[in-house]
């Protein structure tokens, strides 16, 4: 019996089986379909509404008050900006010695360049031997030409650069510091003046005037030291000395005449003479012992011997 049975009891199992397939199938499209509406709904939902509508908390999203006194400072074209000083006052001098093919050609050529850069000769001087011909020249340029001229008076392929030296000083700590000592004596200067009007008597009128003038002299050598600076800072300096050679051979035949000889030893005598009087003026306590004991020796040779027997 239970055999006859046998194949409607496994229809109905896989009927069975299909069925809650297909409710579970139905099921799954269900929620997708759900969890799909849900998120279309809730999106253009503030993220702290909806998690508080899922029951969880926003720790990160959530925005920090800023207290107005914490505000960052405002950066860009409205913040204002900082003036910051650069003027820097730099003394820059240079000391060249040149060997130069010609002399005047190359004369010519400084003049030219130190005037294209705005320059000045300050002082020039020009001595002739056998030997050679030599120029001592003193320029004065602007700073912001000084490496322009250095490297034009440099850079000629005919000459011969013996020495080349160039130096720079910062001085704008100094000419800083000067001029707040000036500032700080000018005020000081007026507090005295006004004293010199609440003085009673001439003795602190007189006291008073003496200080204000001492405040104003170093008032003033603190102000002719700035300006010294301020100049020596604009216009660098360059000692150019350039020759050029003309008999090679006199450089070794300088042996002195007899009349530069005869001179020669006239001086050296003459210093010779100089030095033995610093000797004896050293030795004068020595002078001064041996005049007085030659004094108490003839004093006492001068004096009379008794006779024996009295």
């Amino acid at each position: 019996m239970f055999t006859a049975y046998k194949p409607v009891l496994m229809v109905t199992s896989i009927a069975i089986t299909l069925l809650i397939a297909c409710n579970s199938n139905s099921e799954s499209k269900q929620g997708s379909t759900t969890d799909v509406a849900l998120a279309a709904t809730t999106k253009n939902i503030p993220a702290q509404e909806r998690n508080a509508a899922y029951g969880v908390l926003d720790t990160v999203d959530a925005p920090v008050p800023i207290k107005e006194e914490e505000a960052p400072p405002q950066t860009g074209a409205a913040a204002p900006a900082q003036h910051i000083d650069w003027d820097k006052k730099i003394i820059k001098n240079a000391t060249l010695i040149i060997e130069a093919k010609k002399q005047k050609p190359f004369n010519d050529f400084v003049h030219e360049q130190v005037k294209r850069t705005g320059g000045y000769v300050a002082e020039e001087e020009q001595t002739k031997t056998e030997y050679k011909i030599e120029n001592v020249t003193t320029i004065k340029v602007p700073v912001d030409q000084f490496d322009n001229l250095v490297k034009s008076l440099t850079s000629t392929t005919d000459e011969n650069i013996i020495t080349q030296k160039v130096t720079s000083q910062d001085v704008t700590g100094e000419v800083i510091d000067t001029r707040s000592r000036t500032e700080a004596k000018r005020q000081i200067r007026l507090r005295y003046l006004d004293l010199l009007k609440q003085a009673k008597n001439m003795e602190d009128i007189l006291k008073v005037q003496e200080e204000i003038n001492n405040i104003q002299e170093e008032i003033e050598a603190g102000a002719g030291r700035v300006s010294y600076l301020t100049h020596a800072a604009a216009y660098s300096t360059i000692q150019l000395t350039f020759y050029e050679v003309l008999n090679a051979s006199a450089e070794h035949d300088r042996s002195p005449g007899f009349g530069t000889r005869v001179l020669n030893a006239l001086s050296n005598g003459m210093d010779w003479l100089g030095e033995l009087l610093v000797v004896l003026l050293t030795l004068w306590p020595l002078w001064l012992s041996a005049a007085a004991l030659f004094w108490w020796f003839r004093k006492w040779k001068a004096k009379p011997k008794l006779k024996a027997g009295q």
